[in-house]
This record gives structure tokens, sequence and C-alpha cells, in this order.
């Protein structure tokens, strides 16, 4: 295999459809792995399937069970497991913490840390038989600073961050290794809504004074993906510019 190749290798990525998954999604296949994209929106999963070239599965993440019965139908379409997983589905429902209703704060932790953990439980046993496999979870810098107003996603985030840990530990031994990519400030939809002023300030803070782009989180990811990063595991990539330091 040459430098990050992924050839022969089945990929899933979670909110592959959009954003900085669609990204990643790309950049797996163009690594030469075979990629399924998942998410909860099929008309966008079909447009980013098609324009991908990746293959797509519907789930609703805010559904345990649901999202176990899509594990099922991946799991029976390949016998031999998946690969690659990147659980990167997340969303985030900000607001002042004693004015968060808990349906908000149950709705962020089921997507952003329940769902991948139910479909790292559901993946794994295959990965285990063949004695090979990567988890890459996707968190923030949030989960590790914290921010006003964010103590929902705060805490998805964080909690990713202590199973990646925790599975990396328990299943080293089978030569899966379960590492994390912290995005910091990420050019997206999201940052792109925000005002001229507000930016200045964020970039101003940030010690490579810029926003990130989503193919450097799509780079990381790779290279987790790939047989170069074979040694490490229980870690996480920061990718903010500098920020968290």
């Amino acid at each position: 295999m040459t430098f990050g190749s992924l050839e022969g290798k089945k990929a899933l990525v979670t909110g592959g459809n959009r954003g900085i998954g669609k990204v990643i999604a790309q950049g797996l296949k163009d690594a030469g792995a075979d990629v399924i994209i998942c998410g909860s929106n099929e008309i966008s999963l079909k447009e980013a399937a098609l324009e991908l070239g990746v293959q797509w599965e519907r789930a609703d993440f805010s559904d345990i069970e649901n999202v176990k019965e899509m594990a099922g139908r991946i799991l029976k379409d390949n016998p031999e497991g998946i690969d690659v997983l990147v659980n990167n589905a997340g969303i985030s429902d900000d607001g002042l913490f004693v004015r968060q209703k808990h349906e908000s704060l149950s709705k962020v932790m089921t997507i952003n840390f329940e769902s991948a953990v139910e479909l790292s439980r559901a993946l794994v046993p295959a990965m285990m038989k063949k004695r090979t496999g990567r988890i890459i979870n996707i968190t923030s810098i949030i989960g590790h600073i914290g921010n006003s107003g964010q103590t929902s996603y705060a805490a998805s985030k964080a909690g990713m961050l202590g199973f990646t840990k925790s599975l990396a530990k328990e299943i080293a031994r089978r030569g899966i290794t379960v590492n994390a990519v912290a995005p910091g400030f990420i050019e997206t939809e999201m940052t792109q809504k925000l005002p001229e002023k507000v930016v200045d300030e964020y970039k101003a803070s940030i010690p490579l004074s810029s926003f990130g782009k989503p193919e450097d989180v799509a780079s990381a990811v790779r290279f987790l993906a790939s047989n170069d990063a074979g040694y490490i595991t229980g870690a996480t990539i920061h990718v903010n510019g500098g920020l968290y330091v």
C-alpha cells in the first residue's frame, strides 16, 4: 500500500452528507476506500452520494433504535464489517443553561454522543474478529475549553473524549485503534453566518490568524484511518490553528 492508501477498506462516515463530514468522506474515497455516508436527511444524502460517488444509508440519529437498525442493514450488506468508522454526526442547540429544557439536552447528547457509542458497539465485534479497525471520533475544541451558552454541546463532546480514551484501552489488543479529531473554528456554513466583527475577533485569538478549512480536518482523519497511524490510539489531534495548546 502507498502512503495513506485505504485501498480495499470499507469506511462509514456519519453526517457525511454535508459540511466537514462530506469533505471527510471525499478524502477517504480519494485514498481508495469504499465509502458509505449516513445522515438523517434522505434528499441531502442522495445528492451527496451522487456527487461523491459513494453509498448512503439513512438513520435518525436522535433515535437510538433507528441507528441500531441502520447498523444491522450495513452489516447485512457488508458481512465482513466496516474497517473505518468516523463518528461525525452532531448538532448544537445553544442557549443559556438556566433556560435550557431537558428535551434539548437529551437530543444533543443522543445525536452527538449516544448514537456514536451505539454505532461503535454494533460495528466493533466484526473489527475484533478481523483483529483490525479504525474508529475516529470527531469532537471539538469546545469539549476541552467549554463555552458560554454551549453546556450541552460541550458535555457531549467531552463525553466523546472520555469514550475515545476508554475504548482505545479496551480493544487495543485486538488491533483496533480509537482516536479523536477536535476541530476549532472551521470555515463552514455555521461560521459563514457570523458577523464580520465577530469573525475578526475570533481570528485575532488564533495564533495562525485564520479559520481552518474542512480539508484540514479531513486530512487528520485520513491519516488516522491509514496504516501510517497504526501505533496511535487514545489520542486527540487538535485542528485549531494553535487556539488550544
